[in-house]
């Protein structure tokens, strides 16, 4: 990332604008999340705020999406609390196919953000949850517009943060 005068100065191509983030600690439970997604409803709404977006201009989400019982359906209770309306969000889950990277998941998975807002794409969901009334875009990739994109990353011991991109428009 480099600011917008820095890359506009130098003649770069900017692929995406970063428009806010946030990061939150709820401290629920050393590996679990709050089950009702509580800790990451808070942290997903106060990224949306400080990136000056609304929950209806959200399209996409790269969920952090790990594979475990609980803190999927945790993720999914807070996008629930804070989207209301889900049915035109579109939602993936990166390690689903490339597995957990540990401390590289949350750049890899922004990377991936980033190329769905450039390529239009979004990679499929693969041994996705059937009870998810979410759109994960099972197994088979899907053309779609991002508009606004959130990429949450969800840790051990509470620590949530979530980053807010969209197409550059100069």
């Amino acid at each position: 990332m480099e600011s917008l005068e820095s890359a506009v100065k130098r003649g770069a191509r900017i692929l995406a604008e970063y428009l806010g983030g946030a990061i939150t600690c709820d401290a629920h439970h050393m590996t679990n999340p709050m089950p009702d997604g509580l800790g990451q409803s808070s942290c997903i709404s106060k990224s949306l705020q400080d990136a000056g977006v609304s929950p209806q201009e959200v399209n996409y989400v790269n969920a952090h999406a790990t594979s475990s019982l609980i803190g999927d359906l945790a993720e999914v209770n807070a996008i629930k609390q804070v989207f209301k309306d889900t049915s035109e969000l579109k939602m993936n889950g990166t390690k689903s196919i490339i597995g957990h990277c540990i401390g590289a998941a949350g750049a890899l998975e922004a990377i991936t953000t980033i190329k769905a807002i450039t390529t239009g794409w979004l990679h499929p969901t693969i041994n996705q949850d059937d009870d998810v009334t979410i759109d994960t875009v099972p197994n088979v990739k899907k053309k779609h517009e991002v508009n606004v994109a959130i990429s949450n990353s969800f840790g051990f011991g509470g620590h949530n943060s979530v980053v807010v991109f969209a197409p550059f428009m100069p």
